[in-house]
């Protein structure tokens, strides 16, 4: 039987009887034709088409948020570049300049939410107080017009929060992908003791329908989820991203340079992946074998369900598209845990690299 996956709303609201292993799911609820067969529609067919055409996708993901007045007031700060980038408003106005940040935050009245004033934890101690905002962020890949972005990113503001939460935006263009930094309140404008809270499935709600405005702007843009592509490697958050970057630019500094600069912490995350890639090496099982087993198991249920769509298509009369669906499956890439990966990479350059005077000495037979 094939599987099923919602058609999410403009509304964010999902179907009755909807199907809760979202992750999994391919073909969205079909119409039942003759024989009270499921039929694939017009709509669940083009998703089909872009997935297995590798259209660009879409990313919204939650960076973090404000606990406290200053911390928010700082994040305003930092996405507009102190003042030089224009914040817009849910009320329309476009703010700039060092105190755009100041006034955003006395305008929302964030001092007054309760949360506000509770103690703050002491170092080393996991903070349990609520959000005052979240942080948002909307990405496109690299190419995309960032006045397109800009314009999905404010309707998308406006029909998920506009006379409810405050929000406030910047465009940011500094990176080869155009992507809009969006804050939003946690607490209703009008009805007390009502927050924004925002779970997994809100995320892939947002995600189609950022993909479907975007779209509107003529762009093309898909948003599936990365184990139906064959991505088995979860992005990094950005805490990692940030100190991986950080690393790389001391490394490329020169020897000179480095003089009496303190080099950036590792990541603890990645100094637990280096640690296992190790055991990879010495031929150690690791942690991650668990890890990998479950991939595989994802995977299966992956070709499965790209199966049973395939041969929907058929009986549809869609030779083609069943065809394509075939290829894009049978070239998904190897599954492989991170530390795998990385080993595999290491064990690669190790055969190709020259050997050193020391390892020659090592690898002559001794003389009797």
């Amino acid at each position: 039987m094939a599987k099923q996956m919602v058609r999410l709303s403009r509304s964010g609201r999902s179907p009755a009887g909807a199907s809760r292993d979202l992750a999994l799911d391919i073909v969205s609820y079909g119409r039942r034709g003759p024989g009270g067969r499921l039929q694939l529609g017009a709509d669940q067919i083009a998703q089909i088409q872009r997935t297995v055409s590798r259209t660009p996708e879409v990313m919204v993901k939650v960076s973090g948020g404000g606990r406290d007045v200053g911390g928010v007031e700082a994040h305003l700060r930092y996405i507009g570049r102190h003042g030089k980038l224009p914040l817009e408003t849910d009320e329309g106005l476009v703010q700039q300049g060092r105190g755009a940040a100041r006034e955003t935050v006395t305008d929302w009245q964030l001092e007054l939410c309760r949360s506000q004033y509770k103690p703050k934890p002491a170092q080393g101690e996991k903070d349990t107080r609520a959000k005052l905002v979240h942080n948002i962020v909307l990405s496109m890949p690299a190419g995309t017009p960032p006045e397109k972005v800009l314009a999905a990113a404010r309707v998308f503001a406006r029909e998920n929060f506009a006379l409810q939460y405050r929000y406030a935006m910047v465009l940011h263009t500094d990176q080869p992908h155009p992507h809009v930094h969006l804050v939003v309140k946690c607490e209703h404008e009008f009805e007390p003791g009502k927050r924004l809270y925002i779970r997994k499935e809100t995320l892939r709600q947002w995600r189609e329908q950022f993909a479907a405005l975007m779209r509107e702007q003529g762009v093309a843009a898909n948003a599936t989820p990365r184990q139906l592509r064959g991505q088995v490697r979860k992005p990094y958050r950005d805490p990692i991203h940030h100190r991986m970057r950080a690393l790389r630019a001391f490394a490329q500094l020169p020897i000179a340079e480095r003089h009496g600069r303190r080099a950036p912490k590792p990541s603890t995350v990645m100094r637990k992946k280096l640690a296992g890639v190790l055991r990879q090496l010495k031929g150690e099982r690791d942690a991650s074998d668990a890890g990998e087993v479950k991939m595989r198991s994802t995977r299966q249920k992956v070709l499965a369900a790209w199966d049973a769509t395939a041969e929907m298509l058929r009986r549809q009369g869609e030779a083609g598209l069943a065809a394509r669906v075939d290829r894009f499956t049978a070239r998904m890439p190897e599954v492989q845990t991170d530390a795998q990966r990385i080993a595999g990479r290491w064990r690669e350059q190790a055969r190709h690299q020259p050997l050193g005077r020391s390892d020659i000495k090592r690898s002559a037979p001794k003389s009797r």
